[in-house]
């Protein structure tokens, strides 16, 4: 069924559609970024694909790619039961993509972690904001170049202060 879906966007979306394959049986469509919203509506709306069911949000980070972070969304029909992923590669220097919060109402909270984590903005997101980290936090810790040792203690350390704990030990 999933097959289905692929040859659907393939016609309904031939602008947005790049590429798709099929891997230990997860059916993947790969689209171009600023079409991801276009082909997730075809995907929701559309009553034969009838994908309703949001199951999952991700990047993937690919330090060596030149299209570096790859927005992963997992959907599935609970009625035509097929499943299916899309996914849209986005450069480092400009990693915007569209919200699907106008669809999937939860995805808002897997759009501000991948924000959180890999610095990826979604374009109409209604509170695109840190989710995991406070606001002063530097950098997105999920990123493949974000330094393993680093520490970022949201409490400075007041040497003045009686009731102040050591600071955390720098790991080996």
């Amino acid at each position: 069924m999933s097959k289905k879906a692929i040859r659907a966007v393939k016609k309904a979306c031939k602008d947005a559609f790049i590429d798709s394959h099929a891997e230990h049986g997860d059916h993947t469509v790969i689209v171009k970024p600023e079409k991801l919203l276009e082909v997730v509506r075809f995907l929701h709306d559309d009553p034969d694909m009838d994908m309703k069911h949001f199951c999952d949000l991700t990047v993937v980070d690919w330090p060596e790619r030149e299209e570096r972070f790859e927005v992963v969304i997992h959907l599935h029909s609970l009625t035509r039961h097929h499943r299916i992923r899309v996914k849209a590669s986005v450069a480092e220097s400009d990693p915007v993509v569209p919200s699907i919060t106008p669809l999937y109402k939860g995805a808002n909270w897997f759009e501000r972690e991948a924000f959180d984590m890999y610095g990826v903005k979604f374009e109409g997101h209604p509170d695109l904001r840190r989710i995991l980290l406070w606001e002063e936090f530097e950098g997105h810790p999920l990123r493949k170049d974000y330094p393993k040792k680093r520490r970022q203690c949201p409490i400075p350390f007041r040497e003045d202060h009686p009731d102040q704990p050591p600071p955390f030990r720098e790991r080996p």
